[in-house]
């Protein structure tokens, strides 16, 4: 998940800082029907129904609690031990869900809800990276060049004069001056820009905020159920359409999160369950031997008939102690491997 975190922070800046301040001020926000719904139901619901659409009633971080109070609660018996396993998977879950999320907003730039975002947060150049400067700027608004580029399938036209590119010394790390686009008042390290990155000017499809919100609410859907789940997944929502009307997303990012999280949630199972795999390993061995056990009991054959429960209930006994080992050994070496990351960077960095 540090991991991804990081190759997430390389790919916010590298999105947000390649086409230049000029584009963010310029580029119109994407017709959103969703943002059209919300403002319509302002005009048409109770005063006080809008107000509590618009509360931040819960926030990342209460998401973020929520899971540890679940993955504590193994301690008082209230979900299926052990309560790395259900963490590991979680974080495991998190981290493919954030480079896929990597991967899609990083595969095509899309102009963010917040045009001002980019000019109050970053000190970008104004003029485009010299990628865009090729083989974007002259085929961005002219329908004939696009139609000649889509003909002759390579970039034909002649690249305009642009400022020269700033390119510090970072030493080892030169290769990411051509990503991170630094100016010289935005510190003396490639560390100080992904410090800045944050959520980037761009939108970033899918919302991380509702992947986090997804995944915490499959976890308590899976561990309990019934009414509290229900709860939870009615947070979501609401994190999901404050997330649309304060435009720090789109819709579709909304949407896209909620699906992915569901998905990636049910593709983890391998790692922590809270259904008794062991039972259902029992009953299918029990389904097995059924016709051997009714023709052992027909002829009163004592000894048969032991055997063939002692099979059945080896059936879970092995394979289970075996997935148990490897959950914990798996969550174990996960959960001390992140706490050591932990520590480095507290004692490594000033600020952690």
């Amino acid at each position: 998940m540090l991991a991804a975190f990081l190759c997430e922070a390389i790919s916010v800046r590298f999105v947000s800082a390649v086409m230049g301040l000029h584009w963010h001020r310029t580029a119109a926000p994407l017709p959103d029907t969703g943002q059209w719904l919300l403002l319509s139901l302002n005009e048409k619901l109770p005063q006080s129904v809008v107000d509590l659409l618009r509360a931040h009633v819960i926030t990342l971080h209460h998401y973020l609690m929520l899971f540890i109070m679940l993955g504590f609660s193994v301690l008082f018996d209230c979900i299926k031990a052990p309560g790395l396993g259900i963490a590991t998977r979680y974080m495991f879950t998190m981290a493919i869900g954030r480079v896929l999320r990597t991967i899609t907003f990083i595969a095509t730039i899309l102009p963010s809800a917040r045009p001002w975002c980019a000019v109050a947060r970053y000190q970008i150049p104004q003029h485009p990276h010299p990628w865009a400067q090729k083989y974007y700027v002259p085929y961005a608004s002219d329908s004939n060049a696009i139609r000649r580029v889509i003909t002759q399938d390579m970039a034909y036209a002649a690249v305009q004069a642009y400022p020269d590119e700033y390119k510090p010394d970072w030493g080892r790390m030169s290769f990411l001056v051509d990503i991170l686009r630094p100016t010289p008042g935005e510190g003396p390290s490639w560390y100080h820009l992904l410090k800045k990155a944050s959520g980037g000017c761009n939108d970033l499809m899918y919302s991380g905020h509702m992947l986090v919100a997804v995944l915490t609410a499959m976890a308590w859907t899976e561990a309990y159920g019934g009414w509290i789940s229900v709860a939870i997944w009615l947070l979501v929502l609401h994190s999901a359409q404050r997330e649309v009307r304060e435009r720090h997303h789109y819709s579709v990012d909304c949407v896209a999160a909620i699906y992915v999280g569901v998905l990636l949630w049910r593709m983890t199972g391998f790692i922590w369950s809270a259904r008794d795999l062991a039972r259902a390993r029992r009953l299918a061995k029990l389904e097995e031997v059924q016709s051997r056990l009714v023709h052992a009991a027909k002829d009163s054959d004592i000894d048969e008939i032991r055997g063939l429960l002692k099979e059945v209930e080896l059936s879970g006994q092995e394979r289970q102690g075996f997935s148990q080992r490897a959950i914990l050994a798996f969550a174990a070496g996960t959960i001390i491997f992140t706490l050591s990351c932990v520590l480095i960077a507290f004692t490594a960095t000033s600020d952690g």
